[in-house]
């Protein structure tokens, strides 16, 4: 706090509202970051799989590694999550994306790109920053395997006991 009161007439103007009201911050839009190319860049990550993810308008192809969408995440339910991000902001079909992951296996590498996907959609467009954030989309989810402990046969789980 900036504004002491050091005496009474002080405290007294400041009751009666005679002094000047304390100005307020205002909060400034947020801008579109975009690269001299028209794209946005970010980065997802989910377990131990790390996703770099550009998006730019386009007519809703995805790339993976090269790959096309449907040949990388051959199974359905990775499909849809990849669309995840584009559906809850009402975007289908209207951002071209092309990733690269590394890491992990193939469940993570699709929440990895989910993440980057809608990091990357707020930051082209602020205004969807809201919908995402509400559907849990910006939050890295910082689950992580749980390493080995030593006299344990995996992180938790003992050998098997045996009496005789």
């Amino acid at each position: 706090m900036t504004d002491q009161v050091n005496s009474l007439e002080e405290l007294g103007q400041v009751a009666e509202g005679t002094e000047a009201p304390v100005a307020t911050e205002v909060e400034t839009p947020r801008e579109p970051v975009r690269d001299e190319l028209g794209r946005s860049y970010a980065t997802g990550k989910r377990k131990d799989a790390v996703a770099r993810v550009w998006i730019k308008p386009g007519s809703g192809k995805v790339t993976v590694n090269g790959k096309e969408m449907d040949k990388y995440f051959a199974r359905p339910v990775l499909q849809m999550i990849l669309r995840q991000p584009f559906s809850v902001a009402g975007v289908e079909d209207q951002f071209d994306v092309m990733a690269t992951v590394k890491g992990g296996g193939l469940s993570g590498q699709a929440g990895a790109v989910k993440h980057g996907i809608s990091k990357a959609l707020q930051l082209y467009d602020p205004s969807l920053r809201g919908a995402l954030k509400a559907a849990g989309f910006l939050t890295r989810d910082s689950r992580v395997v749980e390493r080995k402990k030593y006299g344990k046969r995996k992180a938790r789980r003992s050998f098997q006991f045996s009496k005789r």
